[in-house]
């Protein structure tokens, strides 16, 4: 059941896509500026912060549990409810739409249209990019947002799913908790002065939900391309990056497609060096669809080695 949960749940993402409205996530996002309103001032410590993830955490957790408990008797609208959840988590279609929007500007050569699309995706200023920086930055994009976005809460679906009591339907708490440590990252994981100490808590627990399957997704990407290459970049240059799983992931990617990644960049008006990563010729546009190509072929053998270990174990 718990492959049959994700087969439908990709099914569903590639007849949909993400949706347009009413998406959980949105509200999940209000909910947690509301809370941050309440905690973060000036004076926030990291015990502020602390706090606030643990409350989000903690209501993720009771929701869960009353959702499981309204369909536990029902199984296949349990099974349908579970799929829904997880294709509400991961995405994989409109990553590929934000990817494509700026391949598609970069292709009939709409410097403008270009950096606004890859503006909606990357945090970078990107006012100022030129069509290679354009399409680097795109590619860094694509390969760990399908880390972080896709196979990160796929793995923490199976962990709950292995690990739990319950079997398939636990794998609920897993990505969902997964994603509400990932989007609280995403939003207040900053290193600035309104976030630096409040943000800490969620930044540090992202940092180790991504640990594992960082490391399994830099392996994968080089299966699923390059080998030798991947594997290289991976561990000379993936400790190099900022983040210590983002730079496993990009390096390894970058290598397994044979491009260069990486390098300085601007962001709030700053510059900041950032290490090189990846081997061969500079990123292009056309490169874009590569590492969506990349990421679907790794999507496939997750699905597929799933597969196997429930055949294996019986989830």
């Amino acid at each position: 059941m718990t492959l049959l949960s994700i087969v439908i749940a990709v099914i569903f993402d590639r007849l949909w896509g993400e949706p347009r409205r009413y998406h959980p996530l949105v509200g999940f996002g209000n909910a947690a500026r509301i809370l941050e309103k309440k905690l973060c001032s000036p004076t926030a410590s990291k015990a502020h912060g602390i706090f606030g993830v643990a409350i989000i955490l903690l209501v993720q957790s009771l929701l869960v549990y009353c959702i499981l408990a309204l369909f536990t008797s029902k199984p296949l609208l349990n099974m349908l409810m579970v799929s829904a959840v997880v294709y509400l988590a991961i995405a994989p279609r409109s990553l590929s739409e934000h990817a494509r929007a700026v391949s598609d500007a970069l292709h009939v050569g709409d410097i403008e249209a270009a950096r606004f699309s890859l503006s909606l995706i990357v945090s970078r200023d990107t006012g100022h990019l030129c069509e290679r920086e354009i399409a680097s930055a795109c590619c860094e994009s694509v390969l760990e947002n399908g880390s972080d976005g896709i196979f990160a809460a796929l793995f923490w679906f199976c962990v709950f799913a292995f690990c739990c009591e319950g079997g398939y339907s636990m794998g609920l708490y897993g990505i969902v908790l997964y994603r509400g440590v990932n989007t609280l990252d995403a939003m207040w994981g900053y290193k600035n002065a309104r976030y630096r100490k409040f943000g800490w808590a969620a930044a540090r627990l992202d940092d180790l939900l991504n640990y594992l399957p960082a490391r399994l997704v830099g392996l994968s990407y080089a299966v699923m391309g390059n080998y030798p290459s991947a594997m290289r970049c991976c561990l000379e240059q993936g400790g190099r990056w900022k983040s210590p799983n983002a730079g496993i992931v990009m390096a390894s990617g970058a290598g397994s497609l044979q491009i260069i990644l990486g390098g300085d960049s601007v962001y709030g008006g700053q510059l900041e060096s950032r290490a090189t990563l990846g081997c061969g010729r500079e990123a292009q546009g056309t490169d874009i669809a590569g590492a969506l190509a990349l990421v679907n072929r790794t999507l496939v053998l997750w699905v597929l080695s799933i597969g196997v270990i429930n055949w294996g174990v019986g989830w």
